[in-house]
């Protein structure tokens, strides 16, 4: 291997107490790409900025080959002192470099280059970061969250950017698909030191459990060789004789490395707080049309959504998506056309902009309302500080100001404050913006255990191929289609090809209309049909009850002590009920839309 453009060797930071890093190091050589995972609040961010040369350790070295050109974007870029958007990219080519290439990543990016910095939005001001950084192409690129605030066509076109560069790279990214297409490396950095695997991110998450097991499988050992220390200092020392200093002091030595050698303290906990079931139809749009002037961000919308649909909204920024969300959830009226809202709706939404915390509040107040130390978590009330610890957060941070959290923990915070609220219906503006890896798989599992609908706005395609059911993507123009599956599915439903590549002009059906259309033109119900469409909503009323009734019996917790066969006969009619609950309600779904689409033709 070529020698290192940048080497960091026992790096030490201590913010506060206790270290942040303690020993943490890497090196990228020449056309490397490493990326650089671990936990919210583990340091990523501040060893990439030592890296950087910005920030200064309290011990370690670091080392730069003379003559490599580095170029760092920061999670939140200062475009100030600059007059336009070109200035700003300019400013960071070299003297002799070419001048045409600032211009042409800004028109790539949607920018003209005229714009004032100061009057950019956060996604605008991070495609000009992305230019300056990328312009010169540099020796080694620095890349902390490169896709925050960008829309998956930009996402999708950094990447094959990035891929045709020479340049080596690091990158601090939630986005798996991007750390998957890009890395070559992965470094990880876990309670103030750093392992290394020299494999892409795909092998990364199965690598991490074996070094864990691995140091559980050490822990024990650790264990029993104190159980072995403490018995002799029980039994093997008497009245009599003069205690055995230097083995004391050994057990104390191994207590210490057994309180050092634990697993990364314990995941987020998460559990939405459920209410009770909402409607069968949560959403209905028929023929939708919203606009803002001149602009038309929805034409000719026609929708429903189901009770359990994870609906995934997808598009360009600008293309409608906040205002898509407003009108399925009744905040905003259509200028034409017609949307019915579901009956015994419980709403939370999850902001993108955290507008809905205050910087000057403490974690704990912002929890509990100011209302003391509990928290109301659905039907019972929990201590904050225990509620804290579920999403990560130490007792000691409980006084902590919201404006001195990192992104990353505003984000767990208002996550908490989401989910301590009973819902049925779970509002999800970009949920995975700075949120670690590790938490983005518990949000994901919590998703699927919830009972009720997910509207979930997203970017990370990942993310979008565990979660939605169905993805509504902005053709562009005001149409929107709906397709069946996740982001992947999507693009198989398109021949593969991604959302920005296709015309504004083009028609088509929805595939899960098309589908829908299939059965062929069909002038009438048959009776047989007609008969299970009567019959359907009285026997689906009755299953419901049925379940409902079921999981009362089942909910007693000394049931299953007092009478096994009674707890097991339960379930198995809990489990078939359910199972003929769903086969009856996508039979009369199927019906439904059946007769609808005869009525029109």
């Amino acid at each position: 291997m070529s020698p290192p453009l940048l080497l960091l060797q026992d790096i030490v930071l201590t913010l506060g107490g206790a270290p942040l890093l303690n020993g943490a190091g890497f090196g990228v050589s020449s056309g490397e790409r490493i990326c650089l995972v671990g936990r919210n609040g583990s340091g990523k961010s501040t060893l990439l900025r030592i890296a950087a040369g910005q920030l200064a350790p309290d011990d370690g070295t670091r080392f730069l080959q003379p003559g490599t050109t580095v170029r760092y974007l920061a999670q939140e870029p200062d475009l100030s002192g600059f007059a336009t958007t070109l200035d700003y990219v300019r400013s960071g080519m070299p003297p002799d470099g070419p001048d045409h290439r600032a211009a042409l990543l800004l028109g790539e990016l949607g920018l003209t280059g005229a714009e004032d910095p100061a009057t950019l939005s956060g996604g605008e001001a991070r495609r000009c970061a992305l230019a300056w950084a990328l312009a010169p192409e540099p020796d080694l690129l620095l890349l902390d969250e490169p896709t925050n605030h960008l829309d998956m066509p930009t996402i999708e076109w950094l990447e094959r950017e990035l891929l045709s560069l020479s340049s080596a790279m690091v990158i601090i990214s939630h986005d798996r698909r991007m750390l998957e297409t890009l890395s070559r490396g992965v470094v990880w950095l876990d309670r103030g030191v750093t392992r290394r695997l020299d494999q892409g991110f795909a092998r990364f998450e199965s690598w991490r459990e074996e070094v864990l097991e691995q140091e559980e499988r050490d822990a024990h050992k650790l264990d029993r060789q104190i159980a072995r220390e403490e018995d002799w200092m029980r039994y093997g020392v008497t009245a009599r004789r003069k205690r055995n200093v230097r083995r004391v002091g050994e057990l104390a030595a191994l207590r210490q490395a057994r309180r050092e050698a634990v697993r990364a303290p314990g995941g987020v906990k998460m559990q939405a707080s459920e209410d009770g079931l909402s409607g069968k139809l949560v959403a209905v749009a028929e023929d939708v049309r919203k606009a803002y002037g001149p602009r038309t961000v929805i034409d000719g919308l026609d929708l429903r959504v189901l009770r359990g649909d994870r609906l995934g909204i997808v598009g360009a920024n600008g293309a409608g998506k906040s205002t898509l969300l407003r009108l399925l959830t009744g905040q905003d009226r259509p200028d034409t056309g017609e949307i019915r809202i579901g009956t015994a709706l419980s709403v939370v939404t999850l902001d993108q902009q955290r507008r809905t915390l205050d910087p000057g509040r403490t974690l704990a107040d912002t929890l509990t309302g100011g209302g003391g130390d509990m928290v109301q978590v659905g039907g019972e009330k929990r201590h904050v500080i225990g509620y804290m610890k579920d999403f990560l957060f130490r007792p000691e941070q409980a006084r902590t100001p919201v404006s001195a959290l990192s992104g990353g923990e505003r984000g767990r915070l208002m996550l908490a404050c989401a989910l301590a609220r009973p819902s049925n219906l779970l509002v999800l503006d970009e949920p995975t913006n700075d949120l670690d890896l590790e938490t983005l798989d518990l949000l994901q599992e919590m998703l699927d255990a919830y009972a009720g609908t997910v509207l979930l706005v997203s970017h990370d395609r990942d993310f979008l191929d565990r979660v939605a059911t169905s993805v509504l993507l902005a053709e562009g123009a005001g149409r929107w289609v709906e397709y069946a599956g996740g982001y992947s599915d999507m693009l198989a439903q398109r021949g593969g090809v991604a959302p920005a590549a296709r015309g504004r002009g083009e028609t088509g059906a929805s595939p899960v209309a098309q589908k829908r259309s299939d059965r062929g033109p069909a002038r009438k119900l048959s009776y047989k049909d007609q008969h299970a469409l009567d019959r359907l909503p009285g026997q689906i009323a009755a299953l419901e009850t049925q379940i409902g009734q079921l999981r009362v019996v089942l909910s007693d917790g000394g049931l299953y002590a007092r009478d096994p066969a009674a707890f097991t006969a339960g379930t198995e009619k809990l489990e078939r009920a359910e199972a003929e609950l769903t086969a009856a309600e996508e039979r009369w779904l199927e019906l439904e839309m059946l007769r609808e689409s005869l009525g029109s033709s």
